[in-house]
């Protein structure tokens, strides 16, 4: 089995010790992601369905980069919210990315994401 990295600029890279995403034969396990500008490096402004377009676009461009078909090769996604209030505008976010079938998808409520984020999701991805 080989694992490579993906490193690609139109996603948010930092000096963490982790890959924005490791292939393993035809999966990609793609880090999580918030709603930050890669080319800025700032957190998007805009409310919860601004930061949950930001972060499904940094995600398909790793899948991008990686050679899939963007969020279209996607087959599950966790989302991290720190508000489960937010649930039903992550939804429309969401849904207005994805068409159907949609990926599996897990929805958890967390008590802090990194930075003054409301949303980070990571996903697994099938590249042919």
């Amino acid at each position: 089995m080989t694992l490579r990295r993906v490193i690609t600029d139109e996603a948010p890279r930092n000096d963490n010790p982790y890959s924005q995403a490791v292939r393993a034969g035809h999966t990609l396990y793609v880090s999580g992601y918030g709603p930050v500008d890669p080319d800025s490096g700032e957190d998007v402004e805009g409310g919860i369905g601004a930061q949950t377009d930001r972060v499904l676009s940094n995600i398909e461009a790793v899948v991008d980069e990686a050679g899939g078909d963007g969020l279209d090769d996607v087959a599950k996604v966790t989302v991290y919210l720190t508000d489960l209030d937010d649930y039903d505008r992550v939804n429309e976010a969401y849904d207005a990315r994805f068409s159907e079938p949609y990926p599996a998808r897990v929805c958890v409520e967390v008590s802090e994401l990194p930075g003054e984020v409301d949303v980070e999701m990571d996903a697994i991805a099938y590249l042919e």
